[in-house]
């Protein structure tokens, strides 16, 4: 597996919401082979569509400003391996780089929806375990081929509902704005786990001093 960085900042610190005006998001894109997760990722990063692509894992950064803050978006445009029994397989060390994914199928190809399917169940077990939030889009990409679509939008709908992800239908090929719309929508859900996290580990603060001050009145 090949990985070319080009950030300088994708092994910094992240930068969380707060008194910095900086968000940082490690953003990996998941899926089959052709489905169109580096087509996505280069209509993001450049507006332009190009369609072929070599055998190679890129992780690219890029900096926007959306409502006033700078977004630093690390985007690890993964490979599926071809060499795991495991049809769905993500390595544990993409499942701890990520703060949210992207999950790629296309319309026109029913087994990548089944390896969707599989890598949502793998990335809600390793997130479950430590009871993280995950935030998490599904991508049927190659709507301009609907004519040779196998996987409708209503399975497609119902598979994000029934993970509690988001669900978009796009075309690289045809459209900027879609593919702008997804990850931005991702950063979203990025910034609300992360203030969920957040606000639960005030929280539990809150419920260890107050433990402690009951605690002592007790022994007292």
């Amino acid at each position: 597996m090949v990985v070319q960085d080009k950030s300088n900042s994708v092994n910094s610190s992240r930068t969380m919401d707060g008194s910095q005006n900086k968000v940082e998001a490690n953003i990996l894109l998941l899926g089959a082979e052709n489905v169109g997760k580096s087509a996505l990722t280069v209509r993001f990063l450049t507006r332009r569509y190009i369609g072929e692509y070599g055998d190679i894992e890129s992780i690219y950064s890029h900096t926007d400003r959306i409502d006033g803050r700078e977004i630093s978006f690390n985007i690890w445009d993964s490979l599926h391996p071809q060499n795991y029994e495991v049809e769905g397989y993500i390595s544990e060390k993409q499942l701890q780089w990520a703060d949210g994914f992207i999950l790629v199928y296309s319309i026109c190809d029913r087994a990548s929806f089944n390896v969707v399917r599989q890598q949502v169940q793998r990335i809600r077990l390793y997130k479950n375990k430590l009871s993280a939030p995950t935030p998490i889009i599904i991508v049927g990409n190659k709507r301009d081929l609907k004519h040779r679509r196998t996987v409708s939008s209503e399975e497609g709908r119902l598979l994000a509902l029934s993970s509690d992800c988001g669900f978009f239908e796009t075309s690289a090929a045809e459209t900027y704005h879609g593919v702008l719309l997804v990850f931005h929508e991702l950063l979203d859900l990025i910034r609300e786990a992360r203030a969920l996290k957040k606000g639960t580990a005030g929280f539990k603060g809150i419920v260890r001093s107050m433990s402690a001050v009951f605690g002592r009145r007790r022994t007292e």
